[in-house]
């Protein structure tokens, strides 16, 4: 069977650097009792990336494909998915917003799946290349998860269930599908979802169910909870994706997973049995990007990667959405 390997990988960081002292200035309701250092001590996260007013996740993900398509040339690429939890509007899909600022000319599609959005547009695309279809195909995202954030929590109830919102940060990614040669590329896709608890982890506003109701545009969730079902539910499913695969997680070279915290990483790594040296953490810095999360970790460490290099890529997202993808680069 023909096999994809992702030929480029890019992204886009906004220059707004935001620590946790600028967070806690802006987020009214914190008072004394989050202050700075404890923001890091439950998340493990120092500071993150926020994206200007005026910049949609439209521009971040054209900016972050720019040097791919500049690289492989507008008349190569077959098919562009924007693969994000944000988008600039409900309707057109985003991805036509991004194909005119990209100077495209080829067909676009959404594919929307929580923080796992990116990966799974990877197992679309891998068969759309499997199968003949399209030959180059360009994998965009864009997460302004900063508007997400409620800053005017007064009271702790509140504060429980907006307070995952405090690790978000804003980022772009690109990467590129193509047909693998030489043994290289995706051999192993695998994902799981349990749609009883899709309401751990919601934004609910924009949609059907709350159209007008500005106070549901941010975030909240059941973050305690939402832990324990993934260490339930996730931790058996990525374990038996592994004996399937064949693959020893003692032996992955690079681990990539959805960054939620530093805790995260630590589950991960137990789940799949691989050293935690392994697990690419770029969370301290850059704090949770939603669907950015895995393409950035890999883009700002690709000049680690050598050819042959046994990569495991491990999504979870709320939804609950769980994904193993396993590569040789």
């Amino acid at each position: 069977m023909k096999k994809t390997k992702i030929a480029a990988i890019s992204h886009y960081l906004p220059e707004n650097i935001i620590s946790n002292i600028d967070f806690h200035k802006k987020h009214k309701g914190l008072g004394k009792n989050l202050q700075p250092d404890i923001i890091q001590k439950i998340f493990g996260i120092e500071e993150r990336r926020f994206a200007h007013n005026s910049q949609q996740v439209s521009c971040m993900a054209a900016q972050a494909a720019q040097p791919i398509v500049e690289k492989v040339g507008k008349k190569n690429i077959d098919l562009l998915i924007f693969a994000a939890a944000c988008a600039d509007l409900i309707e057109p899909a985003t991805s036509n917003i991004v194909q005119h600022k990209l100077g495209l000319g080829c067909p676009v599609m959404d594919i929307k799946n929580a923080c796992n959005s990116f990966v799974t547009a990877m197992q679309v695309g891998s068969a759309f290349i499997q199968s003949g279809m399209h030959q180059n195909i360009l994998i965009v995202n864009g997460e302004k998860l900063s508007d997400c954030i409620n800053y005017e929590i007064n009271c702790q109830v509140k504060m429980q269930r907006h307070l995952a919102a405090f690790s978000f940060g804003d980022a772009g990614t690109a990467a590129l599908l193509s047909p693998a040669e030489n043994g290289s590329g995706l051999f192993y896709q695998k994902f799981l979802s349990i749609g009883k608890h899709w309401g751990l982890c919601t934004i609910r506003g924009g949609g059907s169910l709350h159209p007008h109701d500005l106070s549901k545009t941010y975030f909240e969730g059941e973050t305690a909870t939402l832990k324990d079902v993934i260490l339930l539910e996730a931790k058996d499913f990525i374990q038996d994706c592994f004996k399937e695969s064949g693959w020893d997680g003692k032996n992955i070279d690079h681990l990539f997973t959805h960054q939620v915290s530093m805790e995260t990483i630590k589950i991960v790594a137990d789940a799949t049995g691989a050293p935690l040296e392994k697990c690419v953490n770029i969370f301290p810095k850059y704090g949770n990007t939603a669907a950015a999360s895995i393409p950035l970790s890999i883009s700002l460490n690709k000049k680690k990667l050598k050819k042959g290099d046994k990569i495991a890529i491990i999504g979870l997202a709320a939804g609950i959405s769980v994904s193993v993808q396993l590569l040789i680069w």
